[in-house]
């Protein structure tokens, strides 16, 4: 599968762009274990332009993790392209158009999802994207705005006439959020239209490699991207299983990477999240009170010394 020229390999897997998820130091170990294409966190076109520092310092990105890309969600159209061309200068392999966030502070004022109930805005905001960069421009959308508006097939075809060069397809609509069950019927449907020639990236319930599999026998996806079930388990892509030991000192190492690249501050608030969140813990009697702990860390030597006693637990 390619993107542009992006040689992303056969059966690929992708690490969805997730905010105050897909920091540095996630990104480059979801690499490091077989991520094919990983994305930043998207940022907002609006704080771009600004020039907010916080969001600035999103676009960061290694050579290690490449190929990677930047989404930007936004709902009007000369922000959108203003922060399309900033985002070039920042050097990523892809900009991607979030036209597919749920969640109320940006859905609610009519970016991300929102931009659902308002194809035409969409529609422009893709094609000046397209022309005001040289880098491939890809989208990620949902199903519709809701069960009555499954306007995907339809939609897709329009994206692709405004010159996108993938597309990612959530099998979710906005009003389910992140509830339910991902319905990969349509996505399947899109991918075997005959007038789409883009490449199909599904997205939606993967939570392993399996699961990959399964979607693109089924669906015959060219991608499968991968989100929430990546939290604190960047292993997951990996085909090779990892020991407790193993698991437990790559989230340690997530830890380190990010206090180092971003701030003692910000890289623990960012890592407590994985931690609190990861499967490894499972195990653990009581973990409640534990993960408490985990997000009221402040130093990264208090927080080792909690992975240190984590891992204590689970092997006696």
């Amino acid at each position: 599968m390619k993107i542009g020229n992006i040689e992303l390999g056969e059966r690929p897997v992708f690490l969805a762009p997730m905010e105050d998820v897909t920091d540095i130091g996630f990104r480059l170990l979801c690499k490091r274990f077989g991520a094919s294409m990983v994305y930043t966190e998207f940022v907002s076109a609006e704080a771009l332009v600004r020039d907010v520092k916080s969001t600035i310092k999103k676009l960061t990105i290694a050579e290690e993790e490449r190929p990677v890309g930047i989404q930007i969600y936004g709902r009007d159209v000369e922000a959108m392209v203003e922060a399309a061309k900033i985002v070039e200068q920042a050097g990523p392999d892809v900009i991607d158009l979030n036209f597919g966030c749920p969640v109320k502070k940006v859905a609610g004022k009519g970016a991300g999802a929102g931009m659902l109930q308002n194809i035409p805005k969409m529609l422009e905001i893709t094609r000046k994207v397209v022309d005001a960069v040289r880098l491939p421009v890809t989208a990620k959308t949902r199903l519709g705005w809701n069960h009555e508006q499954l306007i995907i097939t339809e939609l897709a075809e329009q994206l692709q006439d405004c010159g996108i060069q993938a597309l990612t397809i959530h099998g979710r609509t906005r009003s389910q959020m992140y509830t339910g069950e991902a319905d990969w019927t349509l996505i399947g449907e899109v991918k075997r239209n005959p007038r789409i020639h883009i490449p199909i990236i599904g997205n939606g319930d993967i939570k392993s490699l399996d699961d990959a599999d399964r979607a693109f026998d089924t669906y015959g996806v060219d991608a499968v991207m991968i989100g929430r079930a990546t939290f604190g388990c960047p292993w997951i892509f990996s085909k090779k299983p990892l020991t407790l030991d193993e698991k437990i000192d790559v989230l340690e190492e997530q830890l380190r990477i990010n206090v180092e690249r971003i701030d003692e501050y910000r890289g623990i608030l960012h890592t407590r999240r994985h931690l609190a969140a990861s499967p490894v813990f499972k195990g653990i009697p009581n973990f409640r009170q534990t993960r408490i702990a985990m997000l009221r860390a402040e130093t990264m030597d208090g927080l080792i010394g909690i992975l240190e006693e984590c891992r204590r637990e689970l092997k006696s």
